[in-house]
């Protein structure tokens, strides 16, 4: 497995699965830029990485989709196309629905699913004109199944799956590739950064994601999914696997089961 000469984009990439991911693909002789609001953290990554002088970075804030069009412009100049955007970049929920206000819904959906769109659509015209590219998205488990605490993050990632399955099929003839990549418990500062009901992070790491996959294996993982192209993976524990499976076949025992999970 090789990623020589290829452009690769990566937003939120100044730690967790992108930070891990930009240091494989490094590896892996990759051309990286980097993306997300820390701009200091993402120096960080790149000194980190196989070939820091192959990794440019370029601070974006998913909120801000008016600074899009010049910030891909930016990204295209930098290596003079782009061949594969990860959009990876997103904040997490840990509160009950009841408890969470709407302006944290609404965060949540802009940074989540409306950011991730615009920078796929700012950068959408350049693969067509090439006719190549590839486009990755993070979502989740919980992007097939809801669970508890995680209402508004649940709907952003399953809007993210409608959005990139219906892109998938209207790309296919101009030679663009859609990877769907579904996370169970990773163990990063997902859970720390979780907005809570009234918008501030929780600050404390999930037992459940302290007991994840370490962001290092699962970031291997997920570049073998990238370069074999493959539409969806799930990097997860037996358990969330299960949760999928058990949706598909019995949606009803999975409502029973869902409601005595500890996702916390």
């Amino acid at each position: 497995m090789t990623f020589k000469d290829k452009i690769i984009w990566i937003t939120g990439a100044s730690s967790g699965i992108g930070k891990h991911l930009a240091m494989v693909l490094s590896q892996y002789n990759a051309k990286l830029i980097l993306s997300s609001r820390n701009e200091n953290d993402l120096k960080l990554v790149k000194a980190q990485c196989k070939n820091p002088d192959l990794v440019i970075i370029i601070p974006l804030d998913l909120e801000n989709t008016v600074t899009f069009k010049q910030k891909t412009e930016t990204a295209i100049n930098s290596f003079g196309h782009i061949d594969i955007l990860v959009n990876n970049g997103g904040v997490s929920q840990r509160s009950l629905a009841k408890n969470t206000t709407f302006e944290v819904d609404k965060r949540i959906i802009n940074i989540n699913y409306l950011g991730t769109v615009a920078l796929t659509k700012a950068i959408l015209p350049h693969f067509i004109a090439r006719q190549a590219g590839q486009f990755v998205v993070t979502t989740s488990i919980v992007g097939k199944i809801g669970t508890p605490f995680r209402s508004s993050y649940a709907a952003s990632k399953h809007a993210l799956h409608g959005f990139f399955d219906s892109l998938r099929a209207e790309v296919f003839s101009d030679n663009i590739q859609v990877t769907i990549v579904c996370p169970g418990f990773v163990k990063t500062n997902v859970s720390i950064n979780a907005l809570t009901g009234n918008g501030t992070a929780q600050k404390t790491m999930d037992i459940a994601t302290k007991n994840g996959i370490k962001p290092e294996q699962f970031a291997k993982v997920m570049a073998k999914a990238i370069y074999n192209k493959k539409q969806e993976v799930y990097i997860a524990g037996f358990k969330e696997k299960l949760g999928v499976f058990t949706k598909r076949f019995f949606p009803k025992l999975l409502s029973k089961m869902i409601r005595k999970l500890s996702v916390t």
